[in-house]
């Protein structure tokens, strides 16, 4: 008699547990871009309508939280690569569609990159994820390059030079960080000494 009854409280505490803890990850995303790193984990629980004990059992420190959101806004940016840039219906304008997707993120939420930033040292992606978005990119390249819409010699490396610095105009206020795209994709085409692909 106590079997079901058991296996059937075993699967309940999983599904609460994912739901609060998707809950966490919300409201700190939500704080975080709003204030940044002055966020305080209380504030996160309360907002998230969950205990102080329930916050620290998903995510041990501050750090473990905001490297969390990190991967969420990173996941976000793969998926955006895969599912919509590389199948932008007109040709090799991928990688621009991609750019500007992170660039508005970057504009919109400049609080998550200062509190990853501060937290782990970058606001760039690391690790498996690092990885994943490099693979994204280089397609992006190739479908570009494939079109006769990007130069032959970009590379993933060029790629993130450009993120980075639409980073810093965004970041210091610099400039529009539209405008310094629409000037870096001239740069980005194709050049008169490129060997025909």
């Amino acid at each position: 008699m106590s079997t079901p009854s058991t296996s059937g409280s075993g699967r309940k505490p999983r599904a609460d547990a994912e739901r609060n803890r998707a809950l966490v990850l919300a409201a700190a995303c939500a704080l975080f871009e709003e204030r940044g790193e002055d966020v305080q984990m209380p504030e996160v629980a309360l907002a998230a309508g969950v205990g102080v004990g329930t916050l620290y059992r998903h995510f041990p420190s501050k750090q473990a939280l905001v490297e969390a959101a990190a991967q969420q806004r990173f996941a976000g940016i793969l998926q955006h690569a895969l599912t919509d840039c590389l199948r932008e219906p007109e040709a090799g304008q991928g990688l621009a569609r991609y750019l500007r997707h992170v660039g508005g993120l970057l504009a919109d939420s400049p609080g998550l990159t200062v509190a990853v930033a501060t937290a782990v040292g970058t606001s760039a992606p690391r690790g498996e994820m690092l990885g994943l978005l490099e693979s994204a990119v280089a397609a992006l390249i190739e479908q570009g390059r494939t079109a006769g819409t990007l130069r032959l010699d970009l590379t993933v490396a060029d790629v993130y030079m450009v993120v980075g610095g639409m980073s810093a105009v965004i970041r210091t206020g610099s400039g529009d960080w539209r405008r310094f795209l629409d000037l870096t994709f001239g740069g980005l085409l194709p050049r008169e000494d490129d060997p025909v692909p």
